[in-house]
């Protein structure tokens, strides 16, 4: 079929059983690429007979004329078309060419499946105080005391000491924190509600207090509310009012300060060195037991401030163990339980990367009853998966109860309600990082001060939340949330840079975090949903995408919900990227196998009766594999989107037919692109000619959703279609037939030449990687030829599509911006002609 044929008829992509046009500005002569091609460029679709015959139109009468430049518009239309609908569909709120970074997006998207995403579910125990683990006869307190809620002054039982001694285990540096409490007689020791820190103060006291002979017992507990605090503490060494008994020498006092509650100021340094000076006369000690935070700071820099470093797991749950398994006398035991709890399925159950005393004690308890037969494995493992939940609950149980309970101002009028904003940081910087979790530190600090206005807002709404700005303390955050910072990779405007990265100490606890908020606390639903819109407008995938995931595991717990109020309304927003966020959502919810069925009527209902924004959340939910009963499902409901109402949405509907290539049915989808490319309808050729040219210029990191370790995942910097020519060698022939025919229509002929030619470029000078040090450019180059080894030789199978390759690569190599060397061209055209076919055409054209 002559060049000016396949130009007029648009409508019709080429086929390989069709005779085959004449390639643009064809060169003649020898196959070698090195010897400079007759001719110019290549300008539009317009080859040498195409030329002459418009010419000869031209010198016709003037109907003539009119009907060849009615033609050439119409040509220079379609592929103006064809060209518009490759573009990055998702860049449109950022201008025609504003580029999107989908592989952060699909970095950040399996980041965040994989935070949430392992398979526990979030509420492990059925009980009605949660604050209590009860299985069979175990019945264990787990409440670590809020701050605040300090127990009520008065001596340490003597027994209590001694189970202490019996069962403390000792944290690194405990030998410096006894010598700074003799011989300053006062230690301020900081730390995380429930690390341990209460039992440590108690037994240095109980250390240092073996020779004292108080009359109302050696180590007392000395009531915050009986007076002033510490000088209410002063007060009592020195034997006045409220004091018992006298004064007691040789005693030693516990104080726990509550310093996050709303209107209180921590002691300053005058009444420590007071109460130290009153310690010393009385032959007394006392430790002051802070929670870490910016209130304590001051304190704990101080000349009596240590921070109390938590005790190790494995030896707290080996002591615990040696406890309950006394009365067993199994001298095996011990190891037995020791060998279950390194168990790849308990250590996973249990989410959690140290244990706390109380939970290292229900630990232990779990796997001396599952030995003891009292309990099946079953029952244990639920047991263990109820550990974080339980550390959830007491985070969030009663935060705000002071602010309820606040006092009022002097005319007894108008509450006095101060300092809300700092009572919420510490709660929503747990919330932001269960949703960011992985992410940069400045990125959940970041959404914690959105949501820490938010929740003040919605505790006080007739008050401006107001909040210092040089009291936030990254340690103290890290201390009080159970995380752990590290250096990783972060995506900055598609590029990697190393940045310090924030994690919980414990793949359990973000579930067990949403699900506490969500489930227990119904208030707060509010205000976070009104904190995740915002965070579906965030420009960083790091940050909109994995909060799209925290989005649709919330609307798994209250489907109702969280379609209502965070899917649907963002699924028809005017922004793409909040109709992204949405479609991540979904597709979260759709991996959960109770509501995939309630997701896939709503996609299909939106894939047909759907408006246009719907449809687009559609078919990027589509795109996912999940929502729709197979792949053909899946690709007739694109289809549908694709060719409706002329093609509007043919852009998006493609993107995602792309990404189902990344599944183990590329078969099917290669098939149906075929199918497509022959149909009768112009809408169904064109939805698969822009997919052809996208499947040549989308990288395999833009839309892989596994992780390294897998064919395609290990080829990350790769194009997908070299990619797959790799991988799934059975397919090479039908993706170069493909490729051939975008190549040899019309319409689509010079965006699917630039595609090839970012295909050659990236294996002959490893374009993806230009810019990087070291040279890993070229080398990614290198590993990408295998690829093209595979589809060029399919793709150039006889003389034509090897002249075509020839002009491709001569012009490569005069292009001024960036020119094909000639080595360069040589192992291309070497790669695409195997040395055979090369001597016969050589003897050909001598011949």
């Amino acid at each position: 079929m002559a060049d000016e044929a396949v130009a007029e008829r648009a409508a019709e992509p080429a086929s390989r059983d069709q005779q085959k046009p004449q390639s643009p500005r064809e060169p003649q002569g020898s196959r070698s690429p090195e010897a400079p091609p007759h001719g110019g460029e290549r300008g539009g679709d317009r080859g040498d007979e195409q030329a002459q015959g418009e010419a000869e139109a031209h010198d016709g009468p003037e109907a003539g004329d009119d009907e060849a430049a009615e033609r050439a518009k119409e040509r220079e239309r379609a592929a103006d078309r064809i060209k518009d609908l490759t573009r990055d569909p998702l860049a449109e709120e950022d201008g025609e060419d504003g580029p999107t970074d989908l592989a952060a997006a699909a970095r950040a998207r399996r980041a965040g499946r994989k935070l949430l995403t392992s398979g526990r579910d979030f509420t492990s125990f059925d009980r009605s105080r949660i604050g209590h683990a009860h299985i069979g006869d175990i019945n264990v307190s787990l409440d670590a005391r809020r701050s605040g809620v300090a127990m009520r002054g008065g001596p340490v039982p003597e027994e209590e000491l001694r189970r202490l001694r019996r069962a403390h285990v000792e944290p690194a540096g405990y030998v410096r924190l006894r010598r700074a409490l003799e011989s300053r007689r006062l230690l301020v020791l900081g730390g995380a509600p429930g690390t341990g820190r209460t039992c440590t103060a108690l037994a240095l006291l109980d250390e240092v207090t073996r020779d004292g002979a108080g009359d109302g017992g050696r180590v007392r507990r000395f009531d915050p509310h009986q007076g002033e605090g510490v000088r209410g503490l002063v007060v009592e060494v020195n034997g006045g009012e409220g004091a018992e008994g006298g004064e007691r020498r040789g005693t030693g006092y516990l104080l726990e300060l509550a310093l996050d509650r709303p209107g209180t100021l921590p002691p300053d340094e005058m009444d420590l060195d007071q109460l130290a000076s009153t310690l010393a006369e009385g032959d007394a000690y006392a430790v002051v037991v802070v929670s870490v935070g910016s209130a304590a700071n001051p304190l704990l820099a101080g000349r009596y401030g240590m921070v109390c470093p938590p005790a190790p797991s494995r030896e707290l749950v080996t002591v615990r163990l040696r406890e309950r398994l006394e009365e067993a006398r199994d001298h095996e035991a011990l190891e037995r339980a020791a060998r279950i709890a390194e168990d790849p399925e308990v250590i996973e159950a249990v989410g959690l990367d140290d244990l706390r005393p109380a939970e290292a004690e229900l630990l232990a308890s779990l796997l001396a009853e599952h030995l003891l037969g009292s309990l099946t494995r079953e029952e244990l493992l639920a047991g263990c998966r109820g550990i974080a939940a339980v550390q959830a609950h007491e985070w969030f149980a009663g935060v705000d109860r002071a602010l309820a309970a606040a006092p009022s101002s002097g005319d007894g009028r108008t509450p006095v309600r101060s300092a809300t904003a700092a009572l919420f940081h510490p709660v929503a910087f747990r919330i932001a990082l269960a949703v960011l979790g992985g992410g940069s530190h400045s990125a959940v600090s970041a959404a914690a001060h959105l949501l820490t206005w938010e929740l003040s807002v919605q505790s006080d709404p007739d008050s401006t939340p107001s909040r210092p700005l040089f009291c936030d303390d990254p340690e103290s955050d890290r201390a009080l949330s159970r995380a752990r910072s590290d250096n990783g990779a972060i995506d900055v405007a598609g590029a990697e840079v190393t940045g310090q990265l924030i994690f919980y100490r414990g793949s359990a606890l973000p579930a067990a975090v949403l699900a506490e908020i969500w489930d227990r606390h119904f208030p707060v639903r509010a205000p976070v949903v009104r904190w995740l819109r915002l965070l579906a407008d965030d420009p960083r995938p790091q940050v909109s995408v994995r909060a799209a995931v925290a989005a649709g595991e919330l609307s798994v717990r209250d489907f109702e919900y969280g379609f209502g109020e965070l899917v649907r309304p963002l699924a028809e927003a005017s922004s793409p990227r909040r109709r992204v966020f949405a479609a991540t959502a979904l597709d979260q919810v759709a991996g959960h196998a109770s509501h995939r069925k309630a997701v896939r009527k709503v996609v299909d209902d939106w894939s047909r009766y759907g408006t246009a924004s719907l449809r687009w959340t559609a078919a990027m939910t589509l795109g996912h594999g999940r929502a729709a009963d197979s792949v053909d499902a899946a690709l007739d409901a694109l289809a549908r989107i694709g060719v409706r109402d002329q093609g509007r949405q043919l852009a998006v509907a493609s993107l995602n037919v792309v990404r189902l290539l990344t599944l183990p049915e590329c078969a099917t989808v290669l098939r149906r692109l075929g199918q497509w490319a022959e149909h009768r309808r112009e809408e169904y050729q064109d939805l698969a000619l822009v997919t052809i040219v996208r499947l040549a210029t989308t990288g395999v990191d833009e839309v892989l959703d596994d992780e390294p370790g897998t064919p395609l995942g290990d080829r990350g910097d790769w194009p997908l279609l070299l990619a797959l020519a790799v991988t799934r060698p059975e397919l090479t022939g039908t993706l170069a037939d493909l490729l051939w025919t975008a190549l040899n229509t019309a319409r689509s002929r010079d965006v699917a030449f630039d595609a090839l030619e970012a295909l050659l470029r990236s294996a002959s000078r490893g374009e993806r990687g230009e810019g990087r040090e070291g040279g890993e450019g070229r080398e990614g180059g290198d590993r990408m030829r295998p690829g093209l080894a595979a589809l060029l030789p399919a793709l150039t199978s006889d003389e034509h599509d090897r002249q075509q390759l020839e002009w491709l690569l001569r012009r490569m190599m005069r292009d001024q911006d960036r020119p094909l060397t000639t080595e360069q061209a040589s192992a291309l055209w070497r790669l695409a002609v195997p040395a055979r076919q090369r001597r016969s055409d050589e003897e050909e054209s001598h011949g």
